[in-house]
């Protein structure tokens, strides 16, 4: 009569097939692990995308300031959360935009925090007047303000964007175009964009009557 693990030891000669594992590493490679007795064998594995072979995540910080005016800067959470960088640009408020990002000098900055939802169907509009009623005040206190969310991509440049619109008197073209200039990488979502320009309409509308 086999003892238990001599039953185990034959049931797994005889019935176990040898399985391979498929693995996607943190640098985007897909491979194959394979174990043959107690060697583990990695190769490529043939049927992964091209255009996953390669791809490297980019980790390293956006520390970009778009300089959209003297007093008005343009920029992600990374440059709001990098005190040299705030430093260097004589920043002495801070308008957040982002949803769920913490302000790390409460202390050495004046801070305000307008949470917006970086989603086409957010509504943006209402937003706009708290965030420039802020920018007036950095810029009455003679101070220089970030506004920044997450990426500085989307809903940091429509506030921006919404700012010179409403306070600087300017179009909706005209204010998309200097705040892509100050930060490239500008792109706020279609349904900001769609917003910003009913916005524009309802402003020219008004001023005719």
């Amino acid at each position: 009569m086999q003892s238990l693990t001599e039953e185990i030891q034959s049931f797994s000669r005889t019935r176990l097939k040898r399985q391979c594992t498929r693995v996607t590493s943190l640098s985007g490679r897909r491979i194959i692990e394979t174990w043959k007795g107690s060697m583990m064998t990695v190769v490529d594995d043939p049927a992964a995308p091209e255009k996953m072979l390669g791809y490297v995540p980019d980790t390293s910080w956006d520390l970009q300031v778009g300089v959209v005016k003297p007093y008005l800067l343009l920029g992600s959470q990374d440059a709001a959360h990098d005190f040299s960088t705030l430093r260097k640009h004589k920043v002495s408020h801070i308008l957040n935009v982002a949803f769920g990002v913490e302000n790390v000098f409460p202390d050495l900055f004046v801070y305000k925090t307008v949470s917006i939802l970086d989603q086409p169907d957010t509504d943006l509009v209402p937003h706009l007047q708290e965030c420039c009623d802020f920018i007036l005040q950095a810029r009455a206190e003679k101070g220089v303000v970030l506004v920044h969310c997450n990426t500085g991509i989307s809903r940091a440049p429509a506030a921006v964007i919404g700012y010179l619109m409403s306070c600087d008197d300017r179009s909706f073209d005209d204010a998309l175009s200097v705040v892509a200039a100050a930060r490239p990488a500008t792109c706020p979502n279609p349904g900001f964009l769609n917003q910003l320009r009913k916005y524009q309409a309802e402003k020219t509308a008004a001023s005719k009557h």
